[in-house]
């Protein structure tokens, strides 16, 4: 276990490496550049050369990607063209934003979902298997950003019952009940696309695993169908759903930037379209370098929960897994 995890990090490594180049060269490739914001109309050809100097950008692209290599291994992420800030002060709080809504949504999303596919999958096509079907359906066609809004009409503008947007009142930044109270709403809009995939897969998974032998088998010696659900179906059907929980750590980041945009949530996702406006490409390399971890540290575990959840599964040399 311990070699393979090793042989896994520098895998990760090298795939962050291979990432990093290909999402420079995408972003310089692009159309326009930061001295056609920054640069004034009319500016002469020898001060726009001058500018472009002083901003680093007259070098090569591979000299430009070394030297951003060589200073984010240092901890230095860069700096913003138009404002010359260190990328990390931007960065930084922005991931800690994002990660209280992301974590809060995921856990309300595996709290209600998990549960109610196992339930639904004892009693298929009933009521409430039919309920999580249409919202599933529901959950999987409505827009984000037309759900948010729709949320923010009724119940902050209309009933007042909610805050409209933001992390935090403004004479009230830090207070624990109110981020409660302005996490509800993004959390609901973020929360239900996944709350639909959840329910599905767990459902199905739990079904594939109730019609097998040996839970026929468990059936017939007398078993309690508590018993064979929990005990025997349940640790068997979480590893597909595992996979997928895995997967949606980096589509979580993603979906919050639409979320983020709608409810004005001071995030990752909400910073990356800003800055792809302003074409500040050290912060856009920086987000989706952090995004690239996210997926890389959801396989990881993923892999690492599959050996949790079933002990036959090992771990070989070739890097794959077994049971």
């Amino acid at each position: 276990m311990t070699e393979y995890l090793i042989r896994r990090s520098l895998q990760s490594v090298l795939v962050l490496f291979l990432i990093s180049i290909l999402t420079f060269a995408m972003i310089h490739a692009a159309p326009g550049g930061p001295t056609q914001v920054l640069l004034a109309p009319g500016l002469s050809p020898e001060a726009a050369k001058i500018q472009a100097h002083n901003l680093g950008l007259d070098r090569s692209v591979p000299v430009q990607f070394l030297s951003w290599i060589g200073g984010m291994l240092q901890g230095d992420l860069g700096h913003t063209f138009k404002n010359n800030i260190p990328v990390g002060d931007i960065l930084w709080p922005t991931v800690g934003h994002t990660m209280v809504l992301m974590i809060a949504a995921w856990l309300l999303s595996l709290i209600i979902a998990i549960p109610w596919g196992i339930y639904n999958s004892t009693r298929e096509y009933g009521l409430s298997d039919q309920t999580s079907s249409f919202i599933s359906y529901l959950g999987f066609a409505m827009p984000t950003f037309w759900f948010g809004i729709i949320l923010q009409q009724y119940f902050a503008l209309k009933r007042d019952w909610l805050p409209l947007s933001d992390m935090y009142d403004m004479d009230k930044q830090g207070n624990f009940g109110n981020l409660l109270l302005h996490l509800v709403l993004p959390v609901t809009v973020l929360s239900l696309g996944f709350l639909a995939a959840y329910v599905k897969y767990s459902r199905s998974s739990m079904l594939e695993v109730l019609n097998q032998d040996y839970i026929r088998t468990a059936r017939a010696k007398g078993l309690t169908e508590r018993k064979v659900v929990f005990r025997h179906a349940l640790r068997n059907a979480l590893i597909p759903i595992i996979t997928i929980l895995g997967l949606d750590l980096p589509i979580l980041v993603g979906g919050a930037a639409l979320t983020e945009r709608v409810f004005n949530w001071p995030g990752m996702g909400r910073l990356f379209v800003d800055m792809a406006v302003a074409r500040e490409y050290s912060v856009l390399m920086s987000i989706t370098l952090v995004v690239s971890v996210f997926v890389v540290i959801g396989n990881l575990l993923a892999d690492i929960l599959y050996a949790v959840v079933d002990p036959r599964v090992q771990y070989g040399r070739g890097g794959g897994t077994a049971a």
